[in-house]
């Protein structure tokens, strides 16, 4: 019988979580090293896998309308972990898929450390793996330890680039004043009262944009200034600083929603609340992240109507991200160039989000798992959700200006419609609905095309 060596999966995010869990489910073992609780991290407070830092939102479900769910569909016919994790831990949250975050990563934990071909090893790894780990998945996310962090830009010869991310604040409900709050989904979807609703009127909006743009924020230490935020997770303050009114059209627009405590009001802005654990005790507030001290943080939320006696079990905070320029540093499997025993998953790649990065790990432990089998690893078509995030990290984006970017229809190629006359080529919503069929086709050949070696676990 031939022995398979282990594949070593740094960082026990969702990314190497999900890679870990691709490996032993094609007959790979592997040894998981995740260096909290012996090391913690700015934004981390337990010690599970997959532990949910910011939002508990997987994003929108919609696997016919929207890239995001589209990527759902297409990691849940590839056996994701994340993903069959995130549906039985799910709570209302309308169209969107989100989870109670504690039940969701005590899932993740216990199905990979009960799995026989998984050893976890809490330990830092500090600097480069060594010499003897021969086929290595990098995935310790944006808060990737300052020295394996350093070593990769040394060895790579890169800058390593970074941006600011953003946690939102968590309420209590039984702290929030339901005489002017109210439960409603936006035009009323999922059960139609998945959300918590604050109204504000014209008067309150401006004298909360005001209390943003003066509030007190944390100081930046001298390094950080010159980095970038991420467009997609703005601080709630920098984006009241764009316009006064880019909130109204932003996190707090009020459209699809009808206030039952004052129907005759029209509200200019809707501060939403979002369920955060299966209990239904915790709410978050949706788009709500900031970089407030924890002061102003409660003196400015606590001026929402409904919110005035909120008790927060967790205020906004921000922390330092880094990425890696992909494009210059990885090839098509995501293998360095300068070390090709070492390959990237999750956000250190450039990806955003909990999804993409759990879909990049579920690619990169196929393409390991190939590897150790002998096999060349076979590509997603760039036309599937899978394969236009992967090409969009490995060549797809412009390297000078690369940035982190979610997963969207604009990174699909375009559809060949130039046959069709004019009027018959799907637009708008209609070309996203074409768009997803192609992509559920075109996985199905590739599912059929990979070589079967799978040995799934359905602990």
């Amino acid at each position: 019988m031939t022995i398979i060596k282990p594949v070593h999966v740094v960082g026990g995010g969702l990314a190497g979580s999900e890679a870990a869990w691709q490996l032993v489910n094609q007959g790979v073992p592997v040894i998981l090293h995740e260096m909290r609780p012996v090391r913690k991290t700015d934004a981390h407070h337990t010690d599970n896998l997959a532990e949910l830092v910011c939002s508990n939102s997987l994003r929108s479900d919609d696997h016919e309308y929207n890239a995001v769910g589209l990527l759902h569909d297409e990691m849940r016919r590839c056996n994701s972990l994340i993903l069959s994790s995130a549906d039985k831990h799910k709570v209302p949250a309308g169209s969107a898929l989100a989870v109670d975050r504690d039940g969701f990563s005590l899932e993740v934990s216990q199905r990979l450390m009960n799995h026989p071909l998984v050893t976890i090893e809490r330990q830092e790894v500090a600097g480069l793996p060594p010499h003897d780990w021969d086929n290595v998945i990098i995935a310790t996310g944006p808060l990737t330890s300052p020295a394996l962090s350093a070593a990769i830009a040394e060895l790579s010869g890169e800058d390593t680039l970074a941006f600011f991310d953003a946690i939102a604040p968590i309420v209590y409900k039984d702290s929030i004043d339901f005489s002017k709050a109210w439960m409603q989904s936006r035009y009323d979807k999922g059960d139609g009262s998945d959300y918590i609703n604050c109204a504000l009127s014209t008067a309150q909006y401006n004298t909360f944009i005001d209390d943003l743009l003066e509030g007190e924020k944390v100081d930046f230490k001298e390094w950080e200034e010159s980095t970038p935020y991420f467009e997609g997770c703005l601080p709630i303050e920098v984006m009241a600083a764009r316009g006064r009114e880019t909130l109204a059209f932003g996190p707090l627009k009020p459209v699809g929603l009808t206030n039952p405590k004052d129907p005759n009001t029209r509200n200019h802005g809707v501060v939403q609340l979002r369920q955060d654990n299966a209990l239904g005790s915790l709410y978050n507030m949706v788009g709500f992240q900031t970089k407030l001290t924890y002061g102003e943080q409660k003196r400015v939320f606590r001026k929402i109507p409904g919110l005035e006696n909120a008790e927060f079990a967790r205020l906004g905070g921000l922390h330092r991200n880094t990425f890696l320029n992909s494009p210059k540093m990885c090839d098509e499997t995501l293998r360095m160039r300068a070390q090709p025993r070492l390959r990237f998953a999750g956000q250190i790649t450039g990806c955003e989000g909990y999804v993409e990065s759990a879909a990049v790990g579920l690619l990169v432990g196929r393409f390991a798992a190939a590897e150790r089998h002998g096999i060349k690893p076979l590509l997603p078509p760039s036309t599937t959700a899978l394969g236009a995030l992967l090409g969009h990290l490995t060549g797809g984006a412009n390297a000078e200006t690369f940035q982190p970017m979610n997963v969207n229809f604009g990174l699909f190629p375009p559809l060949d419609t130039d046959h069709l006359p004019k009027k018959q080529r799907p637009r708008g919503r209609d070309r996203k609905k074409v768009v997803s069929d192609r992509a559920k086709s075109d996985l199905g050949n590739w599912l059929e095309q990979v070589p079967a070696r799978s040995q799934e676990s359905r602990m």
